[in-house]
């Protein structure tokens, strides 16, 4: 009994903190293998951008965030505009599974036989599949000053910063 009512409470601690780091990826710099964006100079006027969401980040918010990183790098590098030269999506899909028969193992100590390493089997609910996406986009931007002109891969830099601010979530300190 003790050892079923241990291998419940180990099932619930994990499950809990689980749960505590679900969300959507924020906007926010990537470090290492973290998710979220990075950029990479190629020449004085010229980037790549790229930002990666986990699976609770959907398609249209990655490339939101895509838009708003480049805006806000061109406002920070001192220029009015930016112009998309190479623009990609890629969604990595994997199988999850989440249930079904589990292995929980434990020591204790008999005075007849010292310490014993034992195990127990026990069954969660039935094993559950689900399919989980994960979205990246990648850009390649072109900085430049004055009006954006009539190119349709131009942006202004201010307005896309106005426009998709509201819809940024920044993390959570």
């Amino acid at each position: 009994m003790l050892r079923k009512t241990l291998a419940v409470a180990m099932v619930a601690a994990v499950t809990g903190l689980a749960a505590c780091s679900a969300g959507p990826t924020p906007y926010q710099p990537a470090a290492g293998y973290d998710r979220g964006y990075s950029e990479q100079k190629i020449e004085p006027e010229r980037y790549r951008i790229s930002f990666k969401g986990n699976s609770l980040t959907g398609r249209e918010t990655v490339e939101n965030y895509l838009l708003y990183r480049a805006a806000e790098l061109t406002l920070q590098s001192g220029y009015d505009t930016f112009t998309i030269v190479s623009r990609d999506t890629d969604k990595d899909r994997d199988i999850r599974r989440t249930g079904g028969y589990s292995r929980f193992s434990y020591m204790y100590f008999s005075p007849r036989w010292g310490w014993v390493h034992a195990w127990d089997p026990f069954m969660s609910s039935p094993a559950r599949y689900d399919e989980v996406t994960r979205y990246e986009a990648f850009a390649e931007i072109v900085m430049s000053r004055g009006p954006k002109g009539s190119d349709a891969n131009a942006f202004d830099a201010r307005q896309v910063s106005e426009n998709l601010s509201a819809s940024i979530q920044r993390p959570v300190s």
